[in-house]
């Protein structure tokens, strides 16, 4: 069965909000919500495809786009690889062309809509930054928290509290006050054993490589609800984050790092490969920052993650 390569959009208007369209009944997984775009034609370049696909369908010219995800994904009766940009920018004002329903949603919203299987890993792409903050260690309390407040102020949507060692009650206590700082702010990611779990309901866990490879098997320690992320460095680990069915990961080191000297860097080539395979968000770390963030998205990354990078204190 040959896989039908289509060019869809995350487009976001000027407060943010993404336009989705509801295919018609008749269509495959028709009455279902999808992001729009159609197929790429055999002479056509993705950006071509889209935005051509984006002109006849809802009447707009794309003005920005970069790559936001690729998916790879098997229905029993068609294969489809979605090739996700995300349009920034564009002129005229989008309608259903096609007779199509259009509703533009928060990407809080997103979550409240019904979509094809295949476009599940968009919609938490859509959801996501492009930049994973990770708090550094060594700092006292009134350090750390002053740090994270001046970084969400200065736009950080996504922080993971890091989290030195496994069982820590000083990280507990840590961790109620970042829920506090982050509160509609910024979506907060502990760290630590699962038991921790029902006393942070409002944050998402990142677990280690340690704790995929010990309880990948049994699945998702929680619902859809909550964000899920797991530390990955290999074809093996990322196997088991989609075991798991983590929503992202990091992958790491991309290039050398002074906290991790010894680790072997991936290089931009093998991570690049490694994303390939991969059907979820993918933040690269390690030698990374903001300079690197258009290089990363070239690479199918969702973004950079970083500590020294992002931490406003440095």
């Amino acid at each position: 069965m040959k896989r039908v390569h289509v060019a869809a959009a995350v487009i976001r208007d000027a407060g943010g909000r993404i336009l989705i369209a509801r295919r018609a009944d008749t269509q495959h997984q028709g009455g279902l919500w999808e992001f729009p775009g159609g197929k790429v034609e055999a002479d056509e370049s993705v950006e071509t495809a889209l935005a051509r696909e984006l002109h006849e369908e809802l009447g707009i010219v794309v003005g920005g786009a970069r790559p936001l995800i690729k998916v790879r994904h098997d229905y029993p009766d068609k294969q489809v690889l979605l090739d996700v940009w995300e349009v920034s920018a564009f002129t005229g004002e989008p309608h259903g062309a096609e007779g199509q329903p259009l509703a533009w949603v928060t990407a809080r919203e997103l979550t409240n809509y019904e979509f094809p299987a295949a476009n599940q890993t968009i919609v938490a792409a859509a959801r996501l930054p492009g930049d994973y903050l990770i708090t550094p260690e060594g700092l006292e309390t009134p350090a750390l928290l002053r740090g994270m407040q001046k970084a969400i102020a200065g736009g950080i949507k996504l922080v993971q509290l890091r989290a030195p060692s496994g069982y820590d009650p000083q990280y507990r206590d840590l961790a109620v006050d970042a829920v506090g700082l982050c509160a509609g702010k910024a979506q907060l990611m502990l760290k630590g054993p699962f038991e921790w779990l029902g006393d942070f309901p409002s944050a998402g866990w990142h677990i280690t490589a340690a704790q995929l490879r010990k309880h990948a098997a049994a699945g998702r320690p929680f619902g859809k609800e909550r964000w899920l992320a797991a530390s990955c460095h290999d074809a093996e680990e990322l196997s088991l984050a989609q075991q798991m069915d983590v929503d992202f990961v990091t992958l790491s080191p991309v290039q050398p790092t002074q906290t991790h000297p010894e680790a072997q860097p991936l290089g931009w080539a093998e991570a690049t490969r490694l994303i390939e395979g991969f059907n979820k968000p993918v933040y690269l770390l390690g030698g990374v920052g903001p300079g690197e963030r258009q290089k990363a998205w070239e690479a199918g990354a969702q973004g950079v993650a970083g500590i020294r990078a992002f931490w406003p204190e440095a």
